[in-house]
């Protein structure tokens, strides 16, 4: 498995693949409409612009999933923080997927100049929860009752990750990615 940067051109319809199942038939994404490969294009274009997404390829070409960070609040304070996401294709759960685009997205925003990167995750969601918390994520706090899916209401938990640690006095700005080979 390589863990390389996304090319929206190349990657978009296998990432939309991936992640139409979590829409469609879970209560994970609170999407309710899986975007196509050109909406998913235009995501990791935009995003890319600032922030990593990452994709895992494997030996046969095919992906066994992404992850990316986005924003996580608009307002400037928080430009400093980014929520991150991963998602890993049916087949591919629980090989390390998960944790090796992890491993390589957290350093790829700190050496950008991020320092918190959260995470929202749909409860219950042992696995995804058992994740994060192995990368050192920890919860601090969850949003009860917050979006309906799946028929019924459901709540979010939030977990928080420091990328590096607070600098005395205001930081450099957050830098674009690089996107050279994904080191490690």
């Amino acid at each position: 498995m390589t863990i390389r940067h996304a090319d929206p051109g190349r990657d978009a319809q296998s990432c939309a693949a991936i992640y139409a199942p979590f829409v469609l038939d879970t209560a994970v994404s609170f999407e309710e409409s899986p975007p196509d490969a050109a909406e998913m294009a235009v995501r990791m274009a935009e995003l890319g612009q600032m922030y990593p997404w990452l994709v895992a390829e494997l030996e046969d070409g095919s992906l066994a999933g992404y992850a990316y960070a986005a924003p996580h609040r608009a307002r400037a304070a928080y430009r400093w923080s980014v929520d991150v996401t991963v998602y890993v294709a049916d087949g591919a759960r629980r090989r390390g997927v998960g944790r090796a685009l992890y491993g390589a997205l957290l350093p790829l925003l700190a050496r950008q100049g991020f320092r918190v990167a959260c995470a929202g995750i749909t409860l219950p969601n042992e696995a995804s929860v058992a994740l994060h918390e192995a990368l050192g994520f920890e919860l601090v706090g969850v949003h009860r009752g917050i979006g309906w899916k799946a028929g019924a209401w459901r709540d979010v938990g939030w977990w928080q990750a420091e990328l590096a640690p607070a600098p005395r006095g205001r930081p450099a700005e957050p830098l674009p990615p690089t996107r050279g080979p994904i080191p490690g």
